[in-house]
Order: structure tokens, then sequence, then C-alpha cells
């Protein structure tokens, strides 16, 4: 007998993307259009997660600093995962906690013209609510990318993008799914309005 759980999972995957598309997206447009304003106003995006969502938030700010399409030769874009390095992860999870981790860089790099996307399965863990509400009181935009109903951190996002799910794996694939779509609408709208330039020498 065939072993359908491959199939399975990629068809689940694939129901919960359309369930996202037919709740509308409107919201990762919305999203986008700030994150272009706050770039130009000298802003960077800051993103933070746990586990396979603080490598999602690695990979995004990996697409926006060096760039998503072969095709678009431009100069960086400014954004951080504050999942930065091992020595700063492990120096305030033994000093402080890790639960104030991303708290306590916000408070060191944070400025008013940035904003920081949250991406968090639950939307429940402590370090990702300390860092939104750390980000809030900065003044600082809070985009969220939540599932199983946006938990917690929900409060403290200015925009949410909540996948219709209660299952880890497929709320992570939706995230970077929205999260290809987000920065692909970002970089392409500030070349359409001259912010950036495409260049043949990079």
């Amino acid at each position: 007998m065939k072993n359908k759980k491959i199939d399975h999972l990629f068809k689940k995957s694939i129901s919960v993307k359309k369930l996202c598309v037919k709740k509308g997206l409107k919201v990762l447009y919305e999203m986008g259009n700030n994150a272009c304003k706050l770039i130009q106003n000298n802003g960077k995006i800051m993103l933070c997660g746990n586990g396979g969502s603080a490598a999602d938030a690695q990979h995004l700010a990996a697409e926006m600093l060096i760039r998503l399409k072969p095709k678009n030769n431009r100069e960086g874009l400014p954004a951080i995962s504050l999942a930065q390095d091992t020595s700063t992860i492990t120096a305030c999870s033994n000093d402080y906690g890790y639960d104030f981790l991303y708290e306590r860089i916000i408070n060191s790099l944070g400025n008013q013209n940035d904003c920081l996307l949250i991406i968090s399965t639950s939307g429940n863990s402590k370090n990702i609510i300390n860092a939104a509400a750390a980000a809030k009181k900065k003044n600082i935009k809070v985009f969220g990318f939540l599932g199983s109903g946006g938990g917690e951190a929900l409060k403290f996002c200015d925009k949410a993008f909540i996948v219709p799910s209660f299952e880890t794996g497929r709320i992570q694939e939706a995230h970077i799914t929205a999260g290809h779509a987000l920065m692909e609408y970002i970089e392409d709208k500030l070349l359409k309005i001259g912010y950036l330039n495409l260049k043949n020498d990079i």
C-alpha cells in the first residue's frame, strides 16, 4: 500500500494557504506600504522569532540585505534579524534570561522610523511579547506573522497576518510564503518609485 503521509502534508499546506487567500491578504500590502515609507525615512526592518521562526527572520533579512531576484541588482535594503550571534544570545541568556534577548536589542538598536516583524506560530513566546512591548514603547511599528489565533502578541501588533491553523509546520510554511511575498512587494515598490535603482556593476 502506498504511504500517503507526504502527499497529505503537501495537500494540507496548500489548503492552509488557500484559506489565507480566501481570508484576504490586504494586511500584507498594508505592511509593505508602511515598511516602504519607513525605509524612505531612514528606518529599517527588524525581525525576530524562535526556532524555525528565527530561521525565517534570518532568511527574510538576508533577502533584503542582498537581493531577492537575480535580475534585480540593487543596493541592499536595511533589515536585521535580532537572533544575531551566539555571543549576544548566550550573554543575554546567562546574565538576564532568554526572555529579554530581543527586548534588549530593540532598546539598544531600535529607532522610531523602524518597524519590527515578529514571527511566532503561537504568539505566546515571552521573548516575542517583550520585544513587541519594547517596540511599542519606542513608537516602533509592530507587524506580526502569527498563527493559532494570534496569541498574546496580537495585542501589540499594528498589523497582523494570522495563519488560520494550529499546526506549527503549516503555519511556518504559510509564514515564509507571506514573507517572500512581502519582501518582493517592498522591493518592487521601492524600485517603481525610484528609491532603488538597478545597477549593472554589483
